[in-house]
């Protein structure tokens, strides 16, 4: 669902100053066309991927770059493939996950542990999280949408991995994060990258960015006791809210908020865990 409101990027005292956007020197994969991946990794985004007709391994050799080590298109497919057999099936999804460097975005430490289905420590008490829980939200969030989204808001942009994941799935991102050593790290993340549709704001999550409404879509990477009224309020009508929520035991679950012109219907899913919602910044 693309929104036809297109709001300037207005200065505020802790978001970015009037027109400017984050500036990234060199294009993400300039040779890379979603729509072309996409369809190469719907071949084996089927149940019946495994049949033998078509492997993972050549249908990403297609799409993605050669490299050596960690940058190679190997480590990609390798955990595109995981993500298949786990249930994920949504193509576009896939494609992107299949061409963002999870690498780049952890500690140079951890760098061998980034294409694991594990999360990893970031710093000042965040993770990013596990591809599998990422691509989980993404396809939850696209809903069987045919095209790419329209503006998204991201509530905790952590590192800015899944931001640059986002930029290959919507026409627009905005991601909000509220600790200043992320904020910055994900600058410093994303610079090596063209991504001209990602906004990068710090600020309080809890209230959203109103300049920017309404999303056709928002995503969280934190999860309180209950949605906060500005995510919703700032949500478009047939727009979709993914977000993790605090459970009557203490516990999280996902959760799915559909707004439609006759309120808000909520669905619970599985069990998960993130880093708890918290107001203001620091």
């Amino acid at each position: 669902m693309k929104s036809p409101i297109k709001p300037p990027f207005k200065a505020t005292a802790k978001l970015p100053s009037a027109g400017r956007r984050p500036a990234f020197p060199v294009r993400l994969k300039p040779d890379m066309d979603m729509q072309s991946a996409a369809k190469s990794v719907a071949a084996y985004a089927r149940p019946a991927w495994d049949t033998g007709k078509s492997s993972i391994k050549k249908s990403l050799q297609s799409i993605l770059p050669g490299g050596v080590g960690l940058d190679s298109q190997a480590v990609r497919a390798s955990m595109v493939h995981k993500l298949t057999a786990q249930g994920v099936s949504d193509a576009q999804v896939l494609a992107a996950m299949g061409l963002v460097e999870r690498h780049h975005f952890v500690d140079t430490a951890l760098a061998n542990q980034a294409y694991e289905d594990t999360s990893l420590p970031i710093g000042l008490g965040q993770t990013i999280s596990k591809p599998n829980v990422v691509a989980r939200m993404l396809e939850l969030l696209r809903h069987g949408a045919t095209g790419k989204l329209g503006r998204i808001l991201e509530i905790g942009t952590g590192c800015g991995y899944q931001a640059a994941v986002l930029s290959h799935l919507a026409t627009e991102v905005y991601s909000i994060e509220r600790l200043r050593g992320l904020h910055d790290k994900a600058r410093e993340n994303l610079r090596t990258l063209r991504l001209p549709n990602v906004h990068l704001l710090f600020g309080d999550g809890m209230i959203g960015y109103a300049k920017g409404a309404p999303y056709a879509a928002i995503i969280a990477a934190a999860g309180g006791a209950a949605i906060p009224p500005a995510w919703i309020e700032q949500l478009a009508i047939g727009g979709r809210l993914v977000a993790p929520l605090q459970t009557a035991s203490g516990a999280q679950a996902l959760v799915v908020l559909d707004k439609n012109p006759q309120g808000v219907r909520q669905t619970v899913l599985e069990a998960v865990h993130f880093v708890p919602l918290k107001s203001g910044t620091s």
